[in-house]
């Protein structure tokens, strides 16, 4: 039996480097910092596929199904005899997977932004909160339970805080990095309603325990509770809240465009690969629940993640700030992995859209965290976001132009590259269960293919803008990663996931379903190809058809107006009619009899101060009046 018990050290050096870099960082010369954080996210990026190979290939199976091991564990609250709360780590394969993901990503991030974020005021400070994240991140992922998750959760909140107001000295960074922790918490307090309800009826907070097809989780999962609905279907719908929050899902999007005030590379790690994946990696951790004992909550899974998908790529089709391109196209692919969740079943086959879910998880993680860093360079070499100011940069740029290519092609589900195998999957599973979630999805996927080559061809192609000097490729610490992770997302789609990662952990065998793959490519070719003839070069198509679909353009354009929405309800209303009278009733009946309560006391005190003057006249004065009332009383009741 493999001996997991280092794997402690994962978490622990991330917090020792954050601490490190945080408190003593600004002693350090900046250069020094980063390779130092570059040094520990090493280190726990080798444990951790250390840790991948022994899991799967070396560790001992139970009737050919992975076990859940729990590397380590402490109990660091009691609250009753059986339910308490614990701090451990669980090693299982989705945890050892996320493990490679999370290492894999932010290992290139720091790599890469020891050139990108050179000379920046507050490198240090940057470092520290990578390391602040990772720990954060990685934490969440190995929890044993689901309150330790939960308190890693808020901590992950709290780095993307950070690190998207990392310019705090522009005001659009401080709003977004408020906006980011203000519409994250709305949905957090339905994680922590969703945890409160499952653990009082359940009796634990543990996952072994929850998730155990046979535990009081599935057991206790059919009685009624509301409208219907049974206990456990609402509680997993609570906790779903909280993953459409950190996943950007609808109505919890808005956020996520606005994130990308932060830097870069900060993008290509919390808001691409990463911490958008939590809620995707929350519903897998629970997902015996959700198939077994609350498979209304699954549906309501499936549909918010179709409708988050197509949504989010209609708008990515006419933004024109690359970042915010890719940030709703990663709205856009975590619909599509939320999706392939709610259509799925639970062990064997029937577990397609789970396992085609973190295999899709996998794929996205390589090569959208490509598309960011790719990004970061193009707007290293020209000093702009907005495609417009772009055009022509494959001959000076091109490193950059082949893996941002292959990122491209990668997101349109193009063979042989990966984003064909993890699609393809996703695919299978929707047209086995729901014909028409199948439809919106194969549409996603011809949209995914135009909006993500309008973006390269503008950039690449078109007609070159006069730059203001001649851009150049960026040095060998931004396009190495480039170069990597081009390479992850090339031939990720070759593993074997239906034998590694799976909803019961044990191992089934797929293959193409060409029937669903055949016109998916042929779809996304019809992308590019649209793509092609309005972009690659310069002509008046794209404005024609802008002026024919105007309101439809400029809907889509502005986001379907979501955040006026959001605006309107918090100010006119929210503000308005209930924040106003609540503050009124504050002030003036609440404080007002608080005021009047101290005014009556210090009016009273003022008279009677008299009887605490020190004169003993007084005193002797005060006592025989007092002595005589009484004794006149007593006569007067004695008669």
């Amino acid at each position: 039996m493999v001996n997991f018990t280092y794997t402690v050290s994962i978490l622990i050096i991330p917090f020792l480097m954050f601490l490190l870099l945080g408190l003593a960082g600004h002693k350090l010369k900046p250069k020094l910092s980063g390779l130092l954080g570059t040094a520990g996210l090493a280190a726990i990026a080798v444990l951790s596929y250390i840790t991948a190979y022994l899991y799967f290939f070396q560790s001992e199976r139970i009737d050919g199904a992975f076990q859940k091991i729990t590397a380590y564990n402490m109990t660091w609250l009691q609250l009753t005899d059986k339910l308490h709360i614990d701090m451990g780590v669980l090693i299982d394969p989705i945890s050892v997977m996320m493990l490679i993901v999370i290492t894999t990503v932010s290992l290139m991030v720091h790599i890469y932004s020891l050139g990108y974020m050179k000379g920046e005021k507050g490198f240090e400070r940057y470092y520290a909160f990578l390391s602040l994240f990772t720990f954060s991140m990685l934490g969440l992922v190995l929890a044993t339970n689901i309150f330790e998750m939960y308190i890693f959760w808020e901590l992950v909140g709290i780095s993307s805080y950070l690190l998207i107001g990392f310019y705090y000295q522009k005001p659009s960074a401080v709003r977004a990095s408020k906006k980011a922790f203000i519409v994250t918490r709305f949905a957090d307090l339905g994680f922590l309603i969703g945890i409160l309800i499952l653990s009082f009826n359940t009796k634990t907070f543990d996952f072994i325990t929850l998730t155990d097809p046979a535990g009081p989780a599935i057991l206790q999962g059919s009685g009624i509770g509301f409208l219907g609905l049974s206990v456990m279907t609402w509680s997993m719908i609570f906790v779903y809240m909280g993953g459409v929050g950190k996943s950007a899902m609808f109505p919890f999007h808005i956020w996520l465009p606005d994130a990308m005030e932060g830097p870069t590379p900060v993008s290509a790690l919390i808001h691409a690969a990463t911490m958008v994946v939590a809620g995707v990696y929350l519903v897998a951790r629970m997902f015996p629940i959700y198939a077994l004992a609350a498979p209304a909550a699954l549906t309501v899974v499936a549909w918010v993640g179709a409708f988050s998908s197509l949504f989010a790529a209609i708008i990515a089709c006419v933004q024109t700030d690359i970042k915010r391109v890719l940030a709703y196209s990663t709205i856009s692919q975590i619909g599509y992995m939320m999706l392939a969740l709610g259509v799925s079943g639970y062990g064997g086959h029937e577990g397609l859209g789970y396992m085609a879910s973190m295999f899709h998880l996998f794929t996205h993680a390589m090569f959208k965290a490509l598309l960011f860093l790719g990004a970061g360079a193009i707007i290293h070499a020209v000093h702009s976001n907005y495609m417009n100011d772009m055009g022509g940069l494959r001959k000076y740029l091109p490193i950059t132009h082949i893996t941002f290519l292959i990122a491209c092609l990668t997101i349109a589900g193009i063979p042989p590259f990966s984003g064909f195998f993890s699609k393809d999957e996703i695919l299978a599973a929707a047209f086995t269960h729901n014909k028409l979630l199948f439809a919106i999805e194969y549409a996603v996927a011809g949209i995914t293919a135009f909006y993500m080559f309008r973006l390269y061809f503008s950039v690449f192609w078109g007609e070159e803008t006069s730059y203001h000097h001649t851009p150049h490729e960026a040095p060998a610490t931004m396009t190495v990663p480039l170069i990597i992770l081009a390479i992850g997302a090339a031939v990720s789609g070759f593993i074997p996931f239906s034998r590694l990662v799976t909803s019961d952990s044990k191992i089934f065998e797929t293959e193409i379903e060409w029937g669903v793959a055949i016109p998916s490519v042929l779809i996304g070719l019809l992308g590019i190809g649209i793509a092609y003839i309005l972009y690659a070069k310069k002509n008046l198509l794209p404005e024609k058809l802008a002026a024919t679909f105007k309101y439809s353009y400029k809907w889509a354009y502005n986001k379907f107006y979501i955040d006026e929405i959001y605006l309107f309800i918090t100010k006119k209303v929210i503000f308005r009619f209930i924040s106003e009278p609540v503050a009124w009733f504050d002030r003036h009946i609440v404080d007002g009899t608080m005021n009047a309560i101290a005014a009556v006391t210090q009016s009273v005190s003022f008279r009677i101060r008299e009887f605490q003057s020190g004169q003993i006249q007084k005193y002797a004065f005060v006592f025989v009046s007092g002595a005589i009332f009484l004794a006149v009383i007593i006569i007067y009741l004695w008669r």
